[in-house]
């Protein structure tokens, strides 16, 4: 057997731990999943120095996922854009991670627990109190929306939800409560500001559109699950179609079922696909229940995932669920589009809901009942219903040409429109029309010239269009047509409708939007003819169209050309060549000839545009030339020879700045040509242009030849102004030097003295020699030359050589002081008299540099020279230090007592004037280095000189720590002579303390501690000086350097010094490893606690210690030795200290280590000591504790009972419990009132009577259920029994209980029970679970009283349950009736029907079968009973015919072979006149040989295959049957066969009849020739007389003739004569009539020949008889024609030359 396929498809998308994520961070806190698109994950740092990081996934492309860190504790993706929110702490921020930026970012008041993307722009937020909306689309801060109802105070929010509007919102927690998981909701609808608190675990909203609504409600559904029920709920919220007449939704609640197992599982999560109207429901154990929105009918259910599936969306593009589980996968389940509906109708025998889903979701399977249901209600003339069943049909399968065809063959009934417009009209409220449609609605719309009708459905997308409705509606409206042609892409039409309505402009982009090719040539030369300018446009549009030109440039151009239309011409162009491509250098060219010919200022003003490039330049400048436009010439002639034929002749009308710019376009040799030729001609006039363009072209054409140029002309004028223009940009030298020249030759001499102060460019030596050459009336100009550039001696010699003293004077003076001193050196060389250089020194006094001057004098050995100056500065006060050196060094050398200038004067530079001692007295080195403390030069000083003892005091007295180092550093090689002078001469003679510290300092950080030791002897040990002596510092020092360096002394100096830091200085022994030092510190200054702490911790030598302890007797040093001993496990000697110490400090330890070591006994000594010190609830718990741990239960309860006793007695019971103590603990338990745990204990020690009352006083549902399963495992069922019926008043404990006895086999103890639970119950009255769990118990152990039972509690039941306990044991008649009284009639019927033989009773069954919801269920009925009973499927028919389909009903009982058997159901329902009950009931006659009640049968109903039947009645042997077949034949239209039939039955006049029913010449002259054949004169007779309309007179007189019966015929003919008579009298009453009243129409009358007129009216109406034999053609034989030509081919070959012919002439 084929195994069913599934109506779901399960896949697993992604599996996230592949992708590297890690596991811990696949959980509800970290991975969110706002939408299908994106997953979020945040990844928790593994280290304490890591990162925390964000993963997001596109679940489109999972390979591609990004990481970033983080510092968020909180991340959720927007649903559809690459937007990331963050939150951290109550900091919000949104950013955009395409854009790279942050959008939004705000602080909240309160923590925000809970935050999810409602929509696609709003972020819905929740805190502890409120609910805030934050979003994307504005600047505005989070928005309260609501408060929080109390309900949700407790709960965990895992959910937040909205409609579509945003108008209603519902907040979802969970919460433990009464050991389960309880499930709060909070409803709030925004326009009314009202909330509403709602039991339930998950929710969501969807819509749906009712039948008959225009819009669609919202709907909120959800789920909850309570102890006692399991939900699933659908509400509508909002209507859509608020019109009076609008359809209600209905309220649906339905049973969730949740198998045994999955006892503590309840909804997750719910999704509402619109795509198909189904909810999906996801449980926390996996399992998923697909529901139907509309109904609530439960599709499917199964599980898809062992794990948790914590998080879920809608997956848009399948209208399926998506889902994380706890391992990373991420799961899609989504509807099988194949599947479901012939799952729907087969597996779940749900039909009704199978054309439901299959119409609301387009879905295929139920094509065939869709067939059946629309020609069912077709045949029953239900129209309406049939059309709806059309529209709703999926994919169309109904909306057909033939249904169309239907609906047209239907008359219009009186009052009533059109069925047809009917059915188009249910078409219309469902949506779109097809094109067939579409067209077919047109048809009569057009034919009423409602147009608007039409346009409105177009405008609403009513209607698919087609080109030939487009082509239908054209004739009416051709706007419509074209919206038409435009929807159907009709391309070519709907350029035409553009064309014929003037729309050209809309032409282009229409093609080009469609991509369309059109011929656009033909329509451009149309559009020319009679709209130039509209023409104009849509050449534009054409070669301007996007993607390029749709027309050739060229044939437009030459069609405007063609008719002068020179501004159309130019226009397009201008707009077609904007883009100025190298291929339309010919379009280009072409429309500047065009308009230099006819407009030459449309031509400049193009070419001032400078639009194009490539275009005949060469043409366009000769063409500009001859219309005057030498600009633009000059703009496009290259060649040199043009170019000056231009300006030669139009040159006047250039504009200069115009020539300026030209030049740029040349080569520097033709300007330089041009400019030649310009200042030959006439250098005044075009001097100055000549020098613009110079100035403007400098750089281009080279100064060195543009000053070549104007030299060449001997133009210093041009040069000057040339030059001058360019200097202040140029760098040239030349170019400086040449203005420089030019200026002096021009007598400029303001500007040369300028060039020369500001220029930086010129050759100084060049320009120096040319201005001493020059000679110039005033030599500034040299003066700023050789100052600026260092050639001051040179100018000073110049000067003084050509006597110009003065310059020198106010050079010095006046210009530049700071060179005093290289004029002085310069007039020394010279000879220059020293009176006139003291003088000139004096002169500038103040502002001469004095280190320059000195150099000059010094190096000349002239420094008296200076000494009137230098004093002269000291007598104004200067205090220069290079004025005061320099007199330094005059008194040195004049040694005028230089050690007494040296230590007075204190402005000189001490290195300076030390460095000059050095080599002449190092002594006054010495001094002067101090003076000024140079430290460095006066350590090399005293080092080279051997100066030791003046270094050492100069060291002790400066006390600098860098100076220190530098000496005692182990490069020094004099470091041993200057220590022995520091520690001989310096110290001893130091009286200040200071000195000596910095000295020690020095010392120690120079790492000697050798040299310190010895040092500091000296001072302290040997030392007169008792300061020193007794100096605490130096006595810490002493000792610590001799830890460091000379360990062996430390002792002997710990018992010689007694000022020392002990505390400090044994904490350093004890770390530099000296334990024995420190020790003999602690001990010599008594601090007894310390010292037993070096001998516990250091020395490790706990005897000394305890020795130690026992000597000095102190209660700290018992307390350090009892600690040290706990924490080594000696317990019990701790123990011991601590009592001798009388320390409860440390009892937490004490407690510990008792309790590890099992020390009960010492324990219980220490803790008695610690309560007398201590209360501490701790302490006395633990004294319980230990009495219980060594049986001492008196002191025990003597002690819980004392007044103040803090003990946690509950706590110590709970060890002793623990422990097996039970003893201790039953009498803890009872002081503590603890009951629960008392019973517990009591039951440990089978005191179970005891128990039993403890229970009582607990009120403990765990307490009664331990003691009832203490008291079953020990046979104690009479208290087992008491137990229990405390247990039972409990619904949630009662499964438990149940499951407990029944595993021990107590069955009817546990029935015994349940009955008494609900005998005696009455406060509360006995709950629903135990009557159900009774009913359980009967099934399974007593079967015998369960149907009893459940007649008479069938009301107090939880039903289903019960119904699965039946079933499970296989109870049909207990089953039957509990579906029955449950109203599930479909399974009760399904039960009665499986299990027969047990539970099925004729009158019950019928009874529940009409109650049914599946139909399919009433054919199962019928088969079964005509398998098993097929003498009453009648009485059970009978009911069932307004529900049954008939012909499924009669195909079955004809599979079964078993028509028969139903005969009285069908007679009873022929009344339908349905084609299936007509033919089977026929079919029943017929067998039956009942010819009557088939004729009867026949006539009342139609609607059978009437030809199918009559076949098959042909051949019977009846001959009533053989002419009923020859009726149906008649009825049917086949005459001829009917005929046929009934004369070869010899019934003549059945053929008669039937014949003349016919009205057919070729069924009734057969019938004729057969009678006269076979001798039937009367049948012929007959015939003639009842089928005289239909017989041809010429056939009936020629049989009658042949066959020599004429007198049989003569009746016949006597009527035939006298018919024709009358219709040719009154021809002619008529005819004479018109001939009176108009003589034109009698002329006409006459028209048939010259004939006479009467004569021919009158032989045309009289009957003529002519004979001719059967075979022969009358035209071959004379015969008697008659007046007008005879009877040709007979009475019934009409009359061509009599009646005919007259016929003709008349009319």
């Amino acid at each position: 057997m084929a195994t069913q396929q599934l109506p779901i498809k399960f896949q697993e998308l992604l599996q996230l731990t592949s992708l590297g994520i890690n596991p811990a961070a696949i959980g509800f806190a970290t991975l969110t999943m706002e939408s299908d698109k994106y997953i979020c994950v945040r990844e928790q740092a593994t280290t304490p120095d890591g990162k925390s990081q964000i993963a997001v996934i596109d679940t489109a492309n999972p390979a591609a996922f990004s990481r970033r860190p983080i510092t968020a504790d909180s991340a959720i993706m927007n649903p559809v854009q690459n937007i990331l929110a963050l939150k951290a702490g109550n900091n919000l921020q949104i950013f955009s991670i395409d854009r790279k930026e942050r959008i939004k970012a705000c602080v909240m008041t309160d923590a925000v627990i809970f935050w999810k993307w409602i929509s696609n722009d709003l972020i819905g937020l929740v805190t502890g109190t409120s609910v805030y909306h934050w979003s994307l689309t504005d600047a505005n801060d989070p928005q309260k929306v609501f408060d929080r109802h109390n309900s949700l105070a407790d709960c965990q929010v895992i959910n937040y939800r909205s409609d579509k509007t945003g108008k209603w919102l519902c907040l979802v927690g969970i919460a433990q409560r009464d050991g389960r998981i309880a499930g709060a909701m909070q409803l709030y609808s925004v326009e009314r500001k009202v909330s509403q608190a709602i039991e339930g675990h998950a929710s969501t909203f969807g819509e749906f559109t009712p039948s008959g609504a225009s819009a669609p409600s919202t709907l909120f559904t959800f789920a909850k699950r309570t102890a006692t029920e399991s939900k699933l709920y659908i509400i509508e919220v909002a209507k859509g179609d608020n019109s009076p007449t609008a359809p209600v939704f209905q309220k649906k609640a339905v049973d969730v079922y949740f198998p045994p197992e999955a006892a503590a599982d309840f909804p997750v999560a719910m999704q509402v696909s619109d795509k198909y109207g189904i909810i999906y429901l996801v449980t926390k154990f996996g399992y998923i229940h697909l529901f139907d929105l509309e109904s609530g009918t439960l599709i499917y259910r199964n599980r898809i995932s062992s794990e948790t599936i914590f998080v879920t969306a809608l997956h848009q593009q399948t209208g399926g669920i998506v889902g994380v589980d706890r391992k990373g996968r991420l799961l899609l389940v989504t509807v099988d589009d194949d599947v479901i509906v012939p799952y729907i109708s087969t597996t779940l025998n749900n039909y009704e809901l199978a054309i439901r889903l299959a119409s609301r979701a387009n879905l295929r399977g139920a094509e065939d009942l869709f067939t059946n249901q629309f020609t069912r209600l077709f045949q029953m003339g239900q129209y309406k219903e049939a059309a709806q069943v059309a529209a709703d049909s999926p994919q169309g399968i109904l909306r057909t040409q033939k249904t169309i065809h239907l609906f047209q063959e239907l008359p219009t009934q009186p009052g009533q429109g059109s069925p047809l417009m009917q059915y188009f009209g249910v078409l219309l409220e469902k949506g779109k029309l097809n094109p067939l449609e579409s067209l077919e609605l047109a048809r009569p719309v057009l034919q009423q010239r409602r147009a608007d009708l039409l346009e409105k459905w177009l405008t609403e997308d009513k209607l698919g269009c087609s080109e030939e409705l487009g082509d239908l509606v054209k004739a009416l409206d051709q706007k419509l047509a074209l919206s038409v042609y435009f929807r159907a892409g009709v391309h070519p039409k709907v350029i035409m409708c553009f064309a014929e309505t003037g729309q050209y402009d809309k032409i282009v982009p229409y093609c080009q939007k469609v991509g369309y090719k059109a011929d656009w040539t033909t329509l451009l030369n149309r559009l020319i003819q009679f709209n130039p300018e509209a023409a104009a446009t849509f050449a534009a549009n054409l070669v301007n169209a996007e993607g390029g030109p749709l027309i050739n440039l060229n044939n437009v151009v030459e069609a405007f050309m063609s008719r002068g239309m020179i501004q159309q011409t130019t226009s397009l162009l201008l707009d077609a060549l904007k883009n100025n491509r190298p291929e339309e250098a010919t379009l280009q060219t072409k429309l500047l000839e065009l308009n230099l010919q006819n407009a030459p200022q449309v031509a400049d003003a193009i070419l001032a545009n400078e639009m194009f490039t490539h275009y005949d330049r060469i043409r366009i400048a000769q063409l500009c030339e001859k219309a005057g436009l030498s600009q633009r010439a000059l703009e496009h002639y290259t060649d040199i020879n043009d170019i000056k034929r231009v300006m030669s002749t139009g040159s006047a009308n250039i504009n200069p700045e115009f020539l300026i710019t030209y030049f740029a376009r040349l080569s520097a040799d033709d300007t330089l040509e041009i400019l030649k030729s310009l200042l030959r001609m006439n250098i005044r006039q075009n001097l100055q242009v000549v020098v613009n363009i110079c100035t403007r072209y400098s750089e281009q054409l080279g100064a060195e030849k543009i000053v070549e140029m104007f030299e060449t002309f001997k133009s210093a004028e041009g040069l000057f102004y040339y030059l001058g223009s360019i200097i202040n940009t140029s760098e040239d030298p030349v170019v400086h030097s040449k203005y420089i020249e030019a200026a002096a030759t021009c007598g400029n001499t303001k500007e040369v003295e300028r060039i020369c102060r500001e220029s930086n460019f010129y050759d100084p030596v060049k320009i120096r020699d040319f201005l001493k050459n020059a000679k110039l009336a005033d030599q500034l100009s040299l003066i700023i030359v050789c100052d600026r550039f260092d050639f001051v001696d040179d100018l000073t010699r110049h000067l003084y050589k050509n006597n110009m003293s003065r310059y020198i004077e106010a050079y010095v003076q006046k210009i530049n002081p700071n060179n005093t001193p290289i004029v002085v050196g310069a007039l020394i060389d010279v000879g220059c008299n020293e009176d006139y250089i003291k003088n000139l020194i004096m002169s500038v006094r103040g502002l001469c540099p004095v280190d320059p001057l000195v150099e000059q004098v010094e190096k000349r050995n002239k420094m008296k020279l200076i000494q009137p100056w230098l004093e002269a500065r000291v007598n104004e006060g200067a205090q220069e230090p290079e004025i005061h050196n320099a007199l330094a060094k005059i008194v040195i050398d004049s040694n005028r007592d230089p050690m007494a200038f040296l230590k007075e004067n204190q402005y000189y530079n001490p290195k300076v004037v030390g460095k000059y001692c050095e080599k002449r007295d190092p002594m006054l080195a010495f001094t002067a280095y101090k003076r000024g403390g140079c430290d460095d030069e006066l350590i090399e000083v005293t080092n080279k000189n051997s100066l030791f003892k003046q270094q050492a005091r100069y060291l002790v007295e400066r006390q600098d720590p860098e100076l220190w180092a530098k000496v005692l550093t182990e490069e020094n090689e004099f470091k041993r002579q200057v220590i022995d002078q520091v520690v001989g001469t310096a110290l001893p003679e130091v009286k200040n303390p200071d000195e000596v510290s910095s000295t020690v300092k020095a010392f120690m950080s120079a790492n000697m501690p050798n040299e310190l030791i010895e040092l500091l002897e000296k001072i302290v040990l040997d030392s007169k000086n008792s300061e020193f002596r007794e100096n605490k510092n130096l006595q810490n020092l002493l000792i610590l350097t001799a830890v460091k360096a000379d360990q062996p002394k430390v002792k002997e100096y710990i018992n010689r010094l007694d000022k020392y830091d002990a505390p400090d200085i044994a904490s350093i022994c004890v770390d530099a490893g000296l334990y024995e030092e420190a020790f003999l510190i602690f001990q010599k200054f008594k601090l007894h606690t310390k010292a037993v702490e070096v001998l516990i911790t250091y020395i490790e030598d706990l005897d000394r210690a305890m020795e130690f302890a026992e000597r000095v007797g102190e209660i700290e040093v018992f307390s350090k030795l009892a600690k040290s001993q706990l924490d080594r496990g000696m317990v019990k000697e701790s123990i011991n200290a601590f009592l001798k110490a009388n320390d409860p400090e440390f009892y937490n330890e004490v407690i510990y280590a008792a309790n590890q070591s099992g020390n009960f006994e010492e324990l219980t000594k220490y803790l008695e000591m610690c309560v007398r010190k201590l209360k501490e609830p701790k302490i006395e718990s633990e004294l319980v504790y230990a009495y219980a741990k060594i049986h001492k239960l008196a002191e025990l309860e003597e002690f819980i009972h004392s007044p103040g006793c803090c003990a946690n007695t509950l706590e110590v019971g709970d060890r002793c419990y623990d422990d097996g103590l039970y003893d201790a603990a039953k009498v803890l338990y009872n002081h503590a009132g603890n009951y629960g745990k008392l019973a517990s204990a009591l039951v440990r020690l089978g005191e179970y009577s005891a128990a039993i009352d403890a229970a009582s006083k607990a009120k403990s549902s765990r307490t009664w259920k331990e003691v009832n399963l203490a008291c079953l495992d020990a046979h104690e069922f009479k208290l087992a029994k008491t137990a229990g019926l405390h247990i039972i008043k409990q619904p949630d404990e009662l499964e438990e209980l149940i499951r407990a006895y029944e595993i021990r086999g107590h069955f009817n103890d546990l029935i015994e029970l349940l009955e008494t639970g609900i005998n005696t119950f009455t406060d509360p009255p006995p709950h629903v679970g135990l009557y159900t769990e009774l009913a359980g118990a009967y099934s399974k152990y007593k079967e015998e009283k369960l149907m009893d039972f459940l007649r008479a509690q069938h009301n107090r039941l939880s039903i289903p349950k019960v119904i699965n306990y039946v079933q499970a044991n296989g109870q049909a008649p207990e089953l039957v009736f509990l579906y029955i009284h449950y109203d599930e009639f479909d399974n009760a019927a399904q039960t009665m029907m499986k299990h027969s033989a047990a539970a099925w009773e004729h009158p019950l069954f019928k009874d529940v079968l009409p109650k049914v919801s599946n139909t399919d269920i009433c054919y199962k009925a019928v088969q079964f009973y005509l398998s098993e009973h097929p003498l009453l499927v009648n009485d059970l028919l009978l009911p069932l015919a307004n529900r049954v389909d008939h012909p499924r009903v009669i195909a079955l009982a004809r599979k079964m072979q078993l028509l028969p058997l139903i005969k009285d159901y069908m007679l009873a329902v022929q009344d339908r006149n349905v084609n299936a009950i007509n033919e089977a009931l026929n079919e029943l006659y017929v067998e039956e040989e009942d010819f009557d009640g088939l004729r009867s049968s026949i006539d009342a109903f139609d609607k059978f295959d009437q030809i199918k039947l009559a076949q098959e009645l042909e051949k019977h042997d009846l001959l009533e049957f053989r002419r009923v077949s020859a009726y149906l034949y008649r009825r049917n239209g086949r005459y001829g066969q009917s005929v046929e039939l009934s004369k070869k039955d010899r019934l003549y006049k059945d053929a008669i009849e039937t014949a003349a029913e016919s009205k057919k010449n070729d069924v009734v002259e057969p019938l004729l020739e057969f009678f006269v054949k076979e001798g039937h004169k009367e049948s012929f007779a007959a015939a003639l007389y009842t089928c005289y309309d239909t017989i041809r007179p010429d056939v009936a007189l020629e049989l009658a003739w042949r066959y020599k019966i004429i007198d049989m015929a003569f009746p016949y003919l006597i009527q035939t004569v006298r018919e024709y008579t009358s219709k040719v009298d009154s021809i002619v009453k008529e005819g004479e009539r018109k001939k009176v009243s108009d003589e034109k129409k009698a002329e006409q009358s006459a028209f048939a020949g010259p004939v006479q007129s009467d004569m021919n009216i009158y032989t045309s109406g009289t009957p003529q008889i002519a004979y001719y034999p059967t075979g022969v053609d009358p035209s071959q034989m004379g015969g008697y024609g008659g007046m007008g030509g005879g009877f040709q081919g007979g009475m019934g070959g009409g009359f061509q030359g009599g009646m005919g012919g007259g016929f003709q002439g008349q009319y």
